[in-house]
C-alpha cells in the first residue's frame, strides 16, 4: 500500500484548508483510512478516521466540529477538510491505513503515508 499525502501549507487562524490522500497498491475499500498529527516532542496523536465502506467516522474532540473525514472511493482518496483553524492545529499530518478501523483508531497502524505540513498562523 502506497499513501500519498497533499494540501498541506500555511493558513490563518480562522481559515480553512483540505488535505489529500491518495492511495494505491491494493483494493481501497478494504481499508479504514485516517488522520494523525505530530508536533516536535509530542506523540503522534489522532485527528480522523472513516471505516473502509465509508459507513463510520471518528473524529478527536480536539477538532470535533471544524474537521470532517471523507472518502472518494471513484479516486481512492481521503479527504480532511479542516475549518476554523486554530495555531494549535500547527502540526505534520500523516495519513494512514489499516484493515482494522478500531485499530486505526488506536494508532495500530499497518501503512503510513509520509506527512505533511500543516502552519496555522495567528
Amino acid at each position: 500500500v502506497q499513501l500519498q499525502a497533499s494540501g498541506g501549507g500555511l493558513a490563518q487562524a480562522g481559515g480553512s484548508m483540505r488535505l489529500s490522500c491518495a492511495f494505491s497498491g491494493r483494493t481501497f475499500g478494504t481499508y479504514a483510512m485516517g488522520w494523525f498529527r505530530q508536533t516536535p516532542g509530542a506523540e503522534r496523536e489522532f485527528v480522523a478516521a472513516i471505516s473502509s465502506t465509508g459507513s463510520s467516522t471518528k473524529i478527536a474532540d480536539a477538532v470535533k466540529g471544524r474537521f470532517t473525514i471523507s472518502g472518494d472511493n471513484a479516486k481512492n482518496t481521503v479527504r480532511l477538510q479542516m475549518n476554523s483553524l486554530k495555531p494549535e492545529d500547527t502540526a505534520v499530518y500523516y495519513c494512514a491505513a489499516d484493515k482494522g478501523y478500531t485499530r486505526l483508531i488506536e494508532g495500530i497502524i499497518h501503512y503510513w503515508g509520509q506527512g505533511t505540513q500543516v502552519t496555522v498562523s495567528s
